[in-house]
């Protein structure tokens, strides 16, 4: 488990990135993303714990591609100089919601959790009714001491609240919004000190667990769109 050398990889990537160097290097692709897999391990063992549905998961499953679709993009660099994971009772699908790993360098890894996603409008409706029956739960989740020390609810919004809800609800903010996520920033000198990172991800992901179970309560019949 050694987070400095997955971080070292992604650095050079990061000043490196174009495909020659990218398979001229593959094997310090291929230590780096056994490294990461084998800390995804280990945070599955921890968040285990608490959360018993997620520990089924072979890390190598949990993993996103670092090769990006540059089609639509203006920025044509061919890698994402990051490893990515979601941890949930369904593996790296976004619903039901998990627990989302970013390592990146320079500054830009975090701990996330929640629904990320706002393209699907059956999860959006679904969670946005859930608010709308169990605000009292809502709010008493948000303002949780434990929470707010750490976190605070984001996501994409529209400008109004949407049609068919009050705007005069208590939890109309959150009304307006498509998707409801929360993300804790870290530095690479905390990701370096492996041991410590890893007790403090689980930490950080036990707090996050009643919100995640929230939504999940509200997606419970969610059905992911078939391609």
């Amino acid at each position: 488990m050694n987070t400095t050398l997955i971080l070292d990889y992604l650095n050079a990537l990061r000043m490196n990135n174009n495909r020659e160097w990218y398979h001229a290097n593959k094997d310090d692709f291929k230590t780096a993303s056994s490294a990461f897999e084998e800390f995804l391990q280990s945070l599955i063992l921890e968040i285990g714990k608490f959360d018993g549905s997620i520990l089924h998961n072979n890390p190598k499953d949990l993993t996103f591609k670092i090769v990006r679709d540059t089609r639509f993009s203006h920025d044509k660099s061919p890698y994402n100089p990051a490893f990515r994971a979601h941890i949930s009772s369904k593996g790296k699908l976004p619903v039901p919601v998990g627990y989302y790993l970013m390592i990146k360098p320079e500054n830009q890894s975090f701990l996330g959790g929640g629904l990320f996603a706002d393209m699907f409008k059956d999860a959006t409706a679904m969670i946005r009714d859930y608010i709308c029956q169990n605000g009292e739960e809502w709010e008493n989740l948000i303002h949780r001491q434990e929470f707010k020390k750490y976190f605070t609810v984001k996501g994409t919004a529209l400008k109004k609240v949407p049609a068919g809800y009050e705007k005069t609800h208590p939890q109309a903010e959150y009304l307006k919004f498509k998707s409801w996520y929360l993300e804790y920033p870290l530095s690479d000198e905390e990701i370096r000190d492996e041991k410590t990172f890893l007790s403090k991800a689980a930490e950080l992901f036990q707090i996050m667990k009643p919100f995640n179970d929230y939504l999940n309560k509200a997606l419970v019949d969610f059905q992911m769109p078939v391609r």
